[in-house]
């Protein structure tokens, strides 16, 4: 499914360009994003993933790289590498769903730190 993957490929490649109108055109109106364990999304709709997005877009050295892809069906699984939020990189599994030409869900998974927190 080369749609698939393309949909969340210009979502990457707008992501690091930091250009939130390419951005978001890339994702559903009804668009939910879960950072697991949570089981009510972070964020939920298109207007709340631009504010969200816009004040991130605002850090200097803001990057994301694929460390792995795979692709089932109409999922993206990613293994993200993101520069720029912290002082150093965060990792993420991203499972990014699209439907009709859009990313319409995405769940976030993160590494337990020792500390047994979440970045």
């Amino acid at each position: 499914m080369a749609g698939v993957v393309d949909i969340v490929q210009e979502q990457l490649e707008a992501y690091n360009a930091r250009d939130l109108e390419r951005f978001a055109a890339t994702y559903a109106e009804s668009i939910r994003i879960y950072r697991l364990p949570a089981t009510d999304p972070a964020i939920v709709g298109k207007g709340q993933l631009a504010e969200t997005y816009r004040k991130r877009f605002a850090s200097p050295g803001l990057h994301a790289d694929i460390v792995n892809r795979i692709v089932l069906g109409n999922k993206v699984i990613d293994h993200e590498r993101v520069a720029g939020i912290k002082e150093v990189p965060i990792e993420a599994v991203a499972v990014y769903e699209v439907v009709s030409g859009l990313i319409e869900t995405v769940w976030f998974f993160y590494p337990v730190t020792r500390g047994g927190s979440r970045p």
